[in-house]
């Protein structure tokens, strides 16, 4: 009913040389350099070696990735810093790596970036009730992971609402 995996067991050192090019590659969480290992079949003492040495020779180093995984997510993705920062929750990162990594993304481009996708969107929504349209707006960048009340802010300083 079920199929076994083949699994093929590797040494110690060539798991280690894995790991160590699968970090070299990009940046990468404890949590996903575990998961890593596990799915090469190491477990126990070997993995908790593995990854001490991998932290030892600088390969991972979680305030790195979160540095780089906030940068990116900002940049290429145009994400807000509540949904990175829920992101790297899940990643088990801790409170420290995240603010570490949440401080890399320059508020004024924060900014820029907000008022950039208000803009963009508010040309494709077909709502004729300025009310509704607005709303609309918030939703979709608040889905994004911005702040409620800077958006709302954000809003009301470029699309005023006229009485």
């Amino acid at each position: 009913m079920f199929k076994k995996k083949n699994i093929k067991y590797i040494s110690f050192d060539e798991a280690l040389s894995k790991l160590q090019k699968y970090c070299v590659y990009q940046d990468r969480c404890h949590k996903e350099v575990r998961s890593k290992l596990l799915d090469l079949g190491i477990y126990g003492d070997d993995l908790e070696k593995i990854i001490v040495e991998l932290i030892q020779d600088n390969f991972l180093n979680e305030v790195r990735f979160a540095q780089s995984y906030a940068r990116g997510k900002f940049r290429i993705k145009r994400w807000g810093k509540m949904r990175i920062k829920r992101e790297m929750k899940m990643k088990g990162l801790s409170d420290y790596c995240i603010k570490k990594g949440l401080a890399e993304i320059d508020e004024e481009d924060y900014e820029k970036t907000l008022d950039e996708l208000l803009t963009k969107k508010r040309n494709l929504i077909r709502e004729k009730n300025e009310y509704l349209k607005n709303k609309k707006l918030a939703s979709f960048v608040y889905q994004k992971g911005y702040e409620q009340h800077m958006i709302w802010d954000r809003i009301k300083i470029l699309f005023p609402i006229k009485s």
